[in-house]
């Protein structure tokens, strides 16, 4: 004898069904959201991480570290952090980093400001410490650089800090 479906078993299948699909929605929608936040976390950072890396190249093989403002040809230290780092480089060009609202910008000589971050890049804080410039203070020429930045809003923001120490690679004696 062939039973069929009462109306109660069909409509208790399609809830359950209704219910399953439901939360496996959300959880694909929840695995997209997390696969955006992970891309753009990794492209800020990739762009954060290759701007500190052409800075403190420059900075390597620099001398006369200035920071900041003032005669910025003159070596200054700077213990307690400025946004603005200035220093000769090995063609004897004067570059100069700073802090413009949330863009990282560098000038050559008398060039105007040029932005080395990508525009979706946010920095939140960038700070030079700088520690040795100038010579017969028996201290190798460092610079610290500090960035702050983060990604995202709301909830879903995550902030990060990248820090690293430049020490002048010709000896300063």
């Amino acid at each position: 004898m062939k039973r069929g479906f009462t109306l109660i078993e069909l409509m208790t299948a399609v809830t359950i069904f209704t219910v399953i699909m439901t939360i496996s929605t959300g959880s694909i929608i929840g695995i997209f959201d997390a696969n955006r936040k992970s891309r753009s976390l990794k492209t800020v950072m990739s762009n954060i991480n290759l701007t500190v890396e052409s800075m403190a190249k420059e900075m390597r093989f620099g001398r006369n570290y200035h920071c900041g403002s003032g005669a910025v040809t003159t070596p200054q230290n700077c213990a307690s952090g400025d946004t603005l780092m200035s220093f000769l480089s090995t063609d004897d060009t004067q570059i100069t980093y700073r802090l413009n609202g949330t863009t990282i910008e560098k000038k050559i000589d008398n060039d105007p400001y040029a932005s080395v971050t990508a525009p979706g890049t946010l920095i939140d804080s960038l700070t030079f410490y700088t520690l040795g410039a100038g010579t017969g203070n028996n201290l190798q020429p460092k610079v610290i650089i500090v960035v702050k930045s983060h990604v995202g809003t709301g909830k879903s923001r995550t902030d990060f800090v990248l820090e690293t120490l430049v020490s002048q690679r010709v000896l300063d004696i």
